[in-house]
């Protein structure tokens, strides 16, 4: 499992991730929320190994992030802000890069690769540079990356961002499809991707936990039933 432990981070006099604990079973999809600056994104950081923390540590299939993180990291497949790749690279390039650095090789790397392009449907820009994609092909491509390798762990950060809605209702599939045997970690700030996708919902502000549930329990806390409105409420200090 993933398994979070009095995570900390701060930058300047401020406290980003503030002493931060969770963890995350097998099965389990989990919506991370907040609003703007609440330390989604630090979180993922750390616990990917790609930032520090101050204070604390994850541990990813029993890995510490830290101590051991090339063994960490062969376990999880991140898609970070933004998606960076190597911009003169066409897709197919990319998509053979990664799956070389992940370990791929010979009919299981021909494979993956080809599951993956049709899964994603980038069989139209494979021969593009990455640096000619639109924003949305540039997140699929950004997520075929993190699956490539059929990792145990997915940790997405805006998984659906810059995508069209039948785009996104695509992706919310393939996660859905993928849930029943990863581990699986969505940031996003677009609620009906939490009621779409995800078995269990945590909303975090200025670095701490605010609640944590299933979609369907935090809603109900609201006289609308809408989990929108619980969220407009809770990270305004309405609601306990």
């Amino acid at each position: 499992m993933i398994e979070v432990e009095h995570l900390s981070k701060r930058f300047g006099d401020r406290y980003a991730v503030d002493d931060l604990s969770f963890s995350v079973a097998p099965g389990e999809v989990l919506g991370f929320l907040g609003p703007n600056g609440a330390g989604k994104s630090t979180t993922m950081k750390m616990i990917t190994g790609f930032l520090t923390p101050d204070g604390g540590t994850a541990r990813i299939m029993g890995h510490d992030i830290q101590q051991a993180p090339v063994a960490a990291k062969r376990t999880f497949g991140y898609l970070p802000e933004g998606a960076p790749g190597y911009s003169d690279m066409t897709v197919a390039q990319f998509l053979r890069f990664i799956a070389d650095i992940r370990g791929l090789s010979g009919a299981q790397r021909e494979a993956r690769i080809d599951a993956v392009v049709a899964d994603i449907h980038l069989n139209d820009v494979l021969g593009q540079r990455l640096e000619t994609l639109s924003k949305g092909f540039r997140r699929r491509v950004g997520l075929a990356q993190a699956i490539l390798h059929d990792p145990q762990v997915l940790i997405l950060d805006e998984p659906t961002d810059g995508l069209d809605p039948n785009q996104k209702h695509e992706v919310r599939k393939l996660i859905q499809g993928m849930a029943k045997d990863k581990i699986i970690v969505v940031s996003t700030h677009i609620l009906e991707e939490v009621e779409a996708v995800c078995s269990r919902a945590m909303i975090i502000s200025h670095g701490k936990i605010l609640a944590d549930d299933t979609p369907a329990t935090l809603a109900a806390k609201t006289a609308s039933g809408r989990l929108d409105d619980y969220f407009r409420e809770i990270t305004a200090g309405g609601l306990s």
